[in-house]
């Protein structure tokens, strides 16, 4: 699964370098009002799969940098000879408010369950998910999970791998009745430095698992030990 935040680190060269949308309920409240469960299946669905827009803004150093993206419903396709869903995401990145790049790639998912099976984008990249765990209609609050692990190849021959990545989900409390939903991405797993480091994107969403607002979180290591973070919100 091509994550946002991929898309994002690529384009601004930090490694070298949303409206509200409706789903189903199923929250659950204690005694204090307070909500403790979220439609976490509904929230993926919301970010990964349909139309919508975000931008996400930070100032490094002198310079302001952003993203802007556009997810949008391809519908039927077909992708490792299986017959799945497809969503392309759109991401022009921009500093100072010049572009620097602009890159479009298409997850490919099945559905009942949410399945997510793989990505290609305009560079040729081609990718398959092993998703090892099913994405949970509810989450409590503080629950995560491992949720696939990704093999990215240069091209669809798959003859050269160039990387290998897991990703975990979590869910944590923001107010009494929001919560922050995260996909955490690890560096490339086959590299023993990776420059462009690890990368947590995250949505704040209500009960109904509407996206209320986002944040991307990029950690590039230098090779003297410390950690680079550069966090984009959204505007």
């Amino acid at each position: 699964m091509k994550t946002l935040s991929l898309c994002i680190a690529a384009g601004l060269g930090l490694s070298a370098c949303a409206g509200g949308m409706t789903g189903s309920t199923g929250q659950n409240n204690n005694d204090n009002g307070i909500v403790t469960q979220y439609p976490v299946e509904t929230a993926m669905l919301n970010i990964y799969t349909k139309q919508r827009s975000d931008k996400l803004v930070a100032v490094v150093g002198s310079q302001s940098v952003s993203a802007e993206i556009q997810v949008t419903p391809k519908g039927s396709m077909v992708f490792n000879n299986k017959s799945v869903q497809g969503t392309e995401i759109n991401t022009i990145n921009k500093m100072n408010n010049q572009t620097t790049n602009q890159s479009v790639a298409i997850n490919y998912f099945t559905l009942n369950p949410l399945i997510f099976h793989g990505f290609t984008d305009g560079t040729g990249k081609y990718s398959l998910s092993n998703q090892t765990t099913t994405i949970p209609k509810v989450a409590t609050v503080g629950a995560s999970s491992k949720l696939l692990t990704e093999n990215v190849y240069a091209d669809s021959s798959m003859r050269n791998k160039i990387g290998t990545y897991n990703q975990d989900w979590s869910l944590s409390r923001d107010t009494n009745n929001t919560a922050w939903f995260c996909i955490e991405t690890s560096g490339n797993l086959l590299l023993s430095f990776d420059p462009a480091g690890t990368s947590s994107e995250c949505y704040k969403i209500n009960a109904k698992g509407d996206i209320l607002a986002s944040k991307v979180t990029l950690s590039q290591p230098s090779s003297n030990g410390s950690t680079k973070t550069v966090t984009l919100n959204s505007q």
